[in-house]
This record gives C-alpha cells, sequence and structure tokens, in this order.
C-alpha cells in the first residue's frame, strides 16, 4: 500500500498492527508532499519492516511510476480543492492503481456542533499526557490558548470542507477512464459516534466484455 498524505504516519502503524494479528502481511510506504522524515524513521522501525517511507517530496496528483501498490489517503483528501481532488484520482486511474480515500470529517450540523462543544475540553484533558512532554506545551494550551484555539478552528474547518458521498461519486465520475471504477459510501463507525466516509476507485479487471 501506497499511502498518500500520510503526515506523521496517521493510521498506518496501528492499521499494520492490526492486519497483522488477523494474519495478513501488508506493506506500507508512508509518503508526503512535506514529508515528517523524523516520523517515518519511527514508524519503520516499530514495523520491524512492514512500514517503509519515501524521504523525497511525494505529490498525491503526480505519484512517482515507480510508486505501485493500492493508494490509501486518510483524513486529508477534504484539504484538495475539487480541481486538485480529481487530479489525485485521475492519477491513480491513469496508472492503473487503485485507491481508498478515507475520511472521518462530516459536514453535518450535528458534527460540527459536537465538535465545537466538545474540542475544547478534549483538548484541555489529553494535553498533560501528549509524549513527549513539553513545559512550553502547556504554556501555549492553558495559559495562552493558542493550542486550543488552533484545534478548535481547524476541526471545524475541516468538517466545513469535508466532501459528501455524493459530491466524490461526482469527483470521480469526471474522471472519465476506460476500465476503472468508483464507489463512494459512508460506514458507521462501531468504536465512536459519527461515520466513515470513504471512495474506492478501482481498475475493472473483471469486466465481462463478452455479449450475452
Amino acid at each position: 500500500m501506497i499511502d498518500l498524505c500520510s503526515g506523521g504516519g496517521g493510521p498506518i502503524p496501528a492499521l499494520q498492527k492490526a492486519l497483522a494479528a488477523e494474519g495478513l502481511t501488508v506493506h506500507f510506504t508512508l509518503t508526503d508532499r512535506f514529508p515528517n522524515v523524523p516520523a517515518f524513521q519511527q514508524a519503520a522501525i516499530n514495523s520491524r519492516g512492514r512500514i517503509a517511507f519515501v524521504a523525497e517530496l511525494v505529490d498525491a496528483k503526480a505519484v512517482p511510476a515507480r510508486l505501485r501498490g493500492f493508494r490509501t489517503m486518510f483524513n486529508a483528501f477534504h484539504h484538495f480543492r475539487p480541481i486538485d481532488a480529481v487530479a489525485v484520482l485521475r492519477d491513480a486511474a491513469e496508472a492503473g492503481q487503485a485507491i481508498g480515500i478515507f475520511e472521518i470529517p462530516n459536514r453535518t450540523l450535528r458534527t460540527i456542533v459536537t465538535l465545537m462543544l466538545l474540542t475544547p475540553f478534549m483538548v484541555a484533558l489529553t494535553t498533560p499526557f501528549i509524549r513527549p512532554f513539553r513545559w512550553s506545551r502547556l504554556l501555549w494550551t492553558y495559559v495562552v490558548p493558542l493550542v486550543l484555539l488552533t484545534c478548535w478552528w481547524d476541526g471545524i474547518v475541516s468538517q466545513l470542507r469535508a466532501y459528501k458521498p455524493v459530491e466524490l461519486q461526482r469527483l470521480a465520475n469526471s474522471v472519465a477512464i476506460d476500465r476503472y471504477s468508483w464507489r463512494a459510501g459512508q460506514v458507521p463507525i462501531s468504536s465512536a459516534p459519527g461515520h466513515l466516509t470513504y471512495l474506492l476507485g478501482y481498475p475493472d479487471t473483471h469486466r465481462n466484455t463478452h455479449a450475452v
């Protein structure tokens, strides 16, 4: 799997461990336009060779041909404007590579209001337990609440920019690549309130081309 816009690793380390616990050997490669190399290195070490990374810039709209495999993107697609989002999808389709877009942000009034109310409390409660511990983090969270306000604002904007399944399907359909299929939808998250929005794209290798 080729993970795009990996940030600090996102859910990939946990996903790799969960798949391994099910007896599935899956190799991941972390990439980003602005690679967090120290975080990538730590993820690679902890995975015992199951997670690799690219230390150079990787643009999700133009993934190098040498990086072949199922492309994933977790909680980053809402950062792309529609024209750039289509470019990400078209690059995968033209390369003949499957892609999975997975998003927790959800543009609904209920989600936005809940986030507005809970984010300050969650940030305040979890900050002392973040490792490595830094006194400066306490300063910018409790005394001068810049961290709290930044998380609050970023969370709200992420929900407002989130694509709905019908919008993801519309973006995918505009790619218009033959023998490539798209499917968008939502599934409930069993361990938390809310839904996971997804878009799957894959080469249509099983299409029956024979006349009936």
